[in-house]
């Protein structure tokens, strides 16, 4: 069951957007822009029908949302009983192509995260193929096309959306574990 409406906070880059829940979930993003497909759709029904979850495992005793001053960069700080983290969320404006920016910073303590990514093109219809190349996946389904990938460096994730060409299926580049 998705959150709230009113429990959302909104991610943009004037041509889409994304609503994040104070769990921590990417609930919804069309992409390339507002009126295209969702890619996350769980805020429609349930997670199986797309979400991008990055949260502490344990429950938080604490959760703190605000947005930097004069931006839409979200910043989500969780305490649990082991410690402090802050998921900096941004969808920084683009030139070509959508960046879905999630990085996780610890203040202090040990918390373990968990990180879901459900894709579901087509509003959550449609469970895309998946295939490992070159470090990344790549997720497949339909003629429409998306993608993402993952950087990675001490004390930082990021997934990053990419439009593809429109020649080819829609794609997802996903991180390997």
């Amino acid at each position: 069951m998705s959150a709230r409406i009113e429990e959302y906070a909104l991610l943009g880059d004037t041509q889409t957007a994304a609503l994040v829940s104070r769990e921590g979930s990417v609930d919804w993003l069309c992409l390339p822009r507002f009126d295209s497909p969702a890619c996350f759709a769980a805020l429609l029904g349930r997670p199986e029908h797309g979400r991008f979850l990055l949260a502490p495992r344990a429950e938080p005793r604490r959760v703190e949302r605000r947005y930097r001053q004069g931006t839409l960069v979200l910043e989500t700080e969780y305490e649990t009983a082991d410690g402090v983290v802050t998921v900096v969320d941004a969808m920084p404006p683009r030139d070509r192509v959508p960046d879905l920016v999630r990085i996780v910073q610890g203040r202090h303590g040990h918390v373990r995260m968990l990180m879901e990514l459900t894709v579901r093109f087509g509003y959550g219809q449609f469970a895309p193929w998946i295939e490992r190349l070159a470090g990344d996946v790549l997720a497949v389904s339909g003629p429409e096309h998306s993608g993402s990938r993952r950087q990675s460096k001490p004390g930082t994730t990021k997934a990053l959306p990419r439009q593809l060409s429109s020649r080819s299926p829609r794609e997802s580049r996903f991180p390997s574990f």
